[in-house]
């Protein structure tokens, strides 16, 4: 197969995070790119990624600005859609978070069926349109909505609840010719193709810095950035792929994190915490230092603290194959490429 035979398709957002692993993982895989960025001299990484030369087109387009959308994607078969603002705390919820999220969805979707010839566009939501204040006692499913959050309680979650509806309620309304897919990741970590260090992974700064005083009981479900770009590319190439899929590993508590990191050499000489406050009275203190904290972070560790979530992930590792990188994996990968970019200091160990 010639470069002009490969299959073309559209990533969103391509020097995000999750975006920028998927691009290199289809090019990885040969298929022509074609990715939308909002500034193209800022996108120069992408332009290194193997295979990139022959089979990668970088665009400048607009989330707000539907033209421009569908001139990304004429002549593609299959449209990525993750670009979305990913941030806890901001000036104004609905102008920086919902109105962003919201309309960016549903102008790509109407961009896809405006051109014509996409099969099936495959969208990057998250376990946040699926609960914002996990239950110990339910375990989720693709079934479950986040039905809680609002401008004032975890409006990131918010957002990306709201977005995954109009998508939905989109392809109900307008009957596009395409099919929709969604990916429901959880706490997405792993190496970076950017300097810059998102908000999961910031996670794992945080605690080498010391912004975390005491080992708290918080639980997150990781999951590895690649696997998240894997299973957008299985979401794309298998014909029977439908619906919602969770995507995580099985949840970790922050514990367990700090004992890795610790046994990987990184706590001498760092701010690593030591004390244990991952208990009932933990919890009351963590809840009221909340209301001292950011509206976004403070509402998130009043719905997170003391909660284990559980999920069940049968249908993305039945229907996509998906088998998920041990977590302490990929912890350890993500602190060596932390400390790569000059984030965190090189392991003692």
């Amino acid at each position: 197969m010639t470069t002009d035979d490969a299959p073309l398709v559209c990533v969103t957002g391509a020097t995000g995070y999750v975006a920028s692993c998927l691009v290199a993982d289809l090019l990885a895989r040969g298929y022509r790119v074609r990715g939308t960025v909002r500034d193209r001299a800022k996108a120069s990484r992408l332009a290194a990624l193997p295979g990139a030369a022959d089979r990668l087109t970088l665009v400048e387009a607009e989330l707000q600005a539907p033209a421009t959308l569908r001139s990304a994607m004429d002549g593609c078969a299959t449209v990525f859609h993750t670009a979305s603002p990913y941030v806890l705390d901001v000036a104004d919820p609905q102008r920086d978070l919902v109105d962003p999220a919201v309309h960016g969805t549903v102008n790509v979707l109407a961009a896809c069926a405006a051109v014509g010839g996409v099969r099936r566009v495959v969208l990057t939501s998250s376990i946040a349109a699926v609960t914002d204040e996990p239950e110990s006692d339910h375990v989720l499913t693709e079934a479950d909505w986040n039905t809680k959050s609002t401008l004032d309680r975890n409006p990131y979650y918010l957002s990306k609840t709201l977005a995954e509806r109009a998508a939905w309620d989109f392809m109900a309304a307008e009957k596009p010719s395409f099919d929709l897919v969604v990916i429901n990741p959880f706490v997405v970590m792993g190496p970076s193709l950017s300097p810059a260090v998102n908000v999961s992974n910031r996670i794992l700064v945080d605690l080498v810095a010391g912004a975390f005083p005491a080992i708290l009981r918080l639980t997150w479900g990781i999951v590895d950035v690649r696997d998240v770009a894997l299973a957008h590319v299985r979401a794309a190439e298998v014909p029977a792929a439908s619906g919602r899929y969770l995507c995580a590993a099985p949840p970790v508590t922050m514990r367990q994190m700090v004992t890795w990191m610790r046994e990987a050499g990184y706590g001498e000489g760092t701010r690593l915490p030591t004390r244990g406050l991952d208990h009932w009275f933990g919890d009351l203190l963590v809840k009221l230092d909340s209301y001292r904290r950011p509206m976004g972070t403070g509402s998130y560790l009043r719905t997170h603290i003391g909660r284990t979530p559980r999920y069940d992930t049968t249908k993305v590792q039945r229907d996509l194959g998906l088998r998920f990188r041990p977590t302490r994996d990929t912890i350890l990968d993500t602190l060596v490429d932390l400390a790569r970019w000059g984030h965190l200091p090189p392991a003692s160990g």
